[in-house]
């Protein structure tokens, strides 16, 4: 009898110590979601355009082209989505090593510049030029990837913690992102005063690395600037009566606001 309560009086004072244990363990992953807004620097592209039925196949030499922010108009007074906007929807799957997984969007605007020189080289109406005009909507051009030249990447994560709090209330991180994926492009443009039909379509791929730091506050949200490299090769896009092919790098700055939170299972 007497060990019997010698047993039962071990366990007792054994359950503070076993709960704390409990305690902790923490959760192997952890998710994220943020939104945010950015801005663009667009290096110099050759647009090249083909239209058989009209016998041009004729390129625009080192374009210049910008982007187009929006949020600088006041981001209460228009819709969120309006804005060069971006997304992330992450899974870190391994804390400890810092190594996850993430869908990467960036709503991006790539309009060429209104009112450059442009040379144009190739053939244009059966007969070869090679010549400067003026690329602006007064003398019929416009080329817009107004509604996005949107960037979506599936991305590897690397995160490298520098500092935490005592109270683990602060948490100060480093990123680096790498991925490809495709682009989708909204496209609409007028060339030689001949518009095409604007729409959405894949139009070719990209692939961009990502590096900055995220502050995390009460261990949940979080704010994330970054800088990016982005190269993007678009193909097929829609011009009146046939397609135009480009390719360009990007820089870009991001800022996002998120907030994470622990999944998987519980680990020592």
């Amino acid at each position: 009898m007497k060990n019997m309560l010698r047993l039962v009086l071990l366990l007792l004072l054994a359950v503070p110590f076993i709960a704390s244990a409990q305690t902790k363990k923490e959760r192997k992953g952890e998710f994220y979601f943020s939104w945010g807004y950015n801005k663009e620097w667009y290096t110099h592209s050759n647009v090249r355009v083909d239209q058989p039925e009209l016998n041009n196949n004729y390129t625009f030499k080192q374009i210049h082209s910008h982007d187009h922010i929006g949020w600088d108009m006041g981001l209460l007074k228009i819709p969120l989505s309006i804005p060069q906007y971006n997304y992330r929807v992450g899974y870190i799957f391994d804390k400890k090593r810092g190594l996850g997984f993430e869908i990467n969007f960036d709503h991006t605007k790539h309009i060429i510049t209104d009112g450059q020189q442009a040379h144009i080289v190739g053939t244009l109406g059966g007969r070869q030029v090679d010549s400067t005009l003026t690329f602006s909507e007064a003398n019929g051009f416009v080329y817009f990837l107004n509604n996005g030249a949107n960037f979506l990447l599936f991305n590897i994560v690397k995160r490298w913690n520098w500092q935490n709090s005592k109270t683990g209330n602060f948490k100060l991180d480093f990123l680096g992102k790498a991925g490809i994926g495709p682009v989708i492009p909204h496209v609409e443009n007028t060339l030689f005063g001949k518009e095409n039909q604007p729409g959405f379509q894949l139009g070719g791929w990209n692939m961009g690395v990502e590096a900055g730091i995220r502050t995390t506050f009460y261990k949940s949200v979080y704010l994330e600037f970054t800088n990016k490299i982005d190269y993007a090769r678009y193909s097929n896009l829609k011009v009146y009566k046939g397609t135009a092919n480009q390719a360009f790098g990007t820089y870009e700055l991001i800022l996002s606001l998120g907030y994470t939170f622990p999944m998987g299972k519980r680990v020592e």
